[in-house]
């Protein structure tokens, strides 16, 4: 009876404060993704920070090698007592002060502070730690919020806040905190508000401190507005008890995939691509920052206009998924993934698109003035267009191919597919890149990992089982 009226419960949805409530975690720690892991702090640890570019991005590889190889071995356990012994709302507060300290534990990463580096690199895996398993206690709760037949809705428009919310984390660090070396002032024209010192890259290590207050302010919605569910029968559990109970249920439901073989390919398809996009957000800036040494005001702006075409991309993916279905979306999605991965790898310096040679020192100024700038533009806007449907989209995946009335345990797997490998293809960027000594690596795995689970994935079908 207690079961029943907890579906009752879950089939109505939260209120409109509830489910905003729960969008604004996206707006809240997206300014990790876009300012850390992706535009402005990765590429100056990678470029600036460490020695050389080969160097920094194999350091930069094993930090999130080792953050994937935590977040795979805890996540069954944590998210087996979450679902025993209460609520999701005090793990995502235990976590989110895991992220806090390991994001302002950043600042001290100053350039040619070898003393330093233990301390940043275990700031960098307590960062990505703390925020990813804050989302995934997040995202457990998307079914019990989300209204009847509207959860693909509102999993993109949580997608897409959150790219508008590191739009304008990025949009504040541009115009009002970094400052060009030329000319001392920002991209308005102003002196940076703190006074920071572009010569000591205080703009680019302000960004940890920043994303962690914009999360503390903007987190709160969600602990007063989102309504949090409590398994009835088992709250009480003890937390040994329930670890322990944890792998046991992990390992019998792993098992149990061998008789549902869509719902198993669909979560080595996601798996294996949703590697292949995480390393893309950690990489695909510090690539493009190595070919053309870019500024942090360049980078910037490119973080701004990506931004821009993620918050677009996930909102009409958001009304894709749920008019086309889940599925199409996202093959479309990893499609355009793959194609702007390979425009951008096409780009060397030298030549753009393996046949087009591209003019040297042409004397051209200005942002994206070369053409080789152009080209990694334009495949830049198109990876912020499909990256947004592709991870919406296969939330909503899972719940159309999933057996009804056991939501919360195959969410649980679908946490450990997006964690259970996440540290491979960091692992094996950084072995390539100090193999070959070629930052290209990074997107020739990235581009591996995508085409493998696209092609897994078209096997799927989008029918409950």
């Amino acid at each position: 009876m207690k079961d029943s009226l907890a579906q009752k419960t879950v089939s109505r949805g939260a209120d409109f404060k509830g489910r905003f409530g729960w969008m604004m975690f996206d707006w809240a720690a997206q300014p990790y993704f876009t300012l850390i892991l992706t535009f402005i702090f990765a590429p100056y640890f990678t470029n600036h920070f460490m020695a050389d570019g080969v160097q920094g991005q194999a350091a930069w590889s094993f930090t999130q090698t080792a953050a994937g190889l935590i977040l795979a071995i805890m996540a069954p356990i944590l998210g087996s007592i979450a679902d025993r012994t209460g609520p999701r709302k005090p793990w995502i507060m235990v976590f989110a002060v895991v992220y806090i300290i390991g994001t302002s534990l950043l600042w001290f990463a100053a350039p040619g502070a070898e003393n330093m580096i233990s301390l940043v690199v275990v700031a960098i895996i307590l960062a990505a730690v703390g925020i990813e398993f804050a989302g995934v206690f997040n995202n457990a709760m998307l079914p019990s919020v989300a209204l009847p037949g509207k959860m693909g809705k509102l999993s993109g428009f949580g997608w897409a806040l959150g790219y508008v919310g590191g739009l304008i984390t990025l949009v504040i660090v541009l115009g009002l905190l970094s400052a060009s070396k030329e000319t001392g002032l920002t991209m308005l024209g102003l002196a940076p508000v703190l006074g920071f010192d572009p010569n000591l890259y205080e703009a680019d290590r302000f960004v940890g401190p920043l994303a962690a207050i914009w999360f503390v302010i903007f987190v709160i919605p969600m602990f007063l507005f989102t309504p949090d569910e409590v398994p009835s029968e088992i709250k009480k559990a003890k937390v040994v008890d329930s670890a322990i109970a944890g792998l046991k249920d992990t390992g019998v439901l792993l098992a149990g995939l061998l008789g549902r073989p869509n719902i198993l390919k669909f979560f080595v398809a996601r798996m294996v691509y949703y590697d292949g996009l995480s390393a893309l957000f950690a990489f695909g800036g510090i690539y493009a920052s190595f070919v053309f040494n870019w500024t942090i005001t360049t980078l910037g702006i490119f973080g701004i206009i990506l931004s821009v075409a993620a918050a677009l991309g996930a909102y009409v993916g958001g009304w894709c998924d749920d008019w086309f279905g889940p599925k199409k979306t996202i093959i479309v999605a990893l499609v355009g993934l793959i194609v702007s991965a390979l425009g951008i790898l096409s780009v060397d310096g030298q030549s753009a698109l393996w046949m087009i040679d591209l003019p040297q020192d042409t004397g051209e100024t200005g942002l994206f003035a070369t053409l080789g700038e152009k080209i990694i533009l334009i495949f830049g806007i198109g990876i912020g267009l499909f990256a947004g449907p592709a991870q919406a989209a296969s939330r909503t995946m899972l719940v159309k191919i999933i057996p009804e009335g056991e939501t919360t345990k195959y969410f649980g797997l679908f946490a450990l597919s997006g964690k259970a490998t996440a540290f491979l293809a960091p692992l094996l960027i950084g072995i390539l890149t100090l193999a070959f000594d070629d930052q290209r690596m990074s997107l020739v795995t990235i581009i591996g990992f995508l085409v493998v689970g696209i092609v897994v994935f078209l096997s799927v079908k989008e029918e409950r089982e």
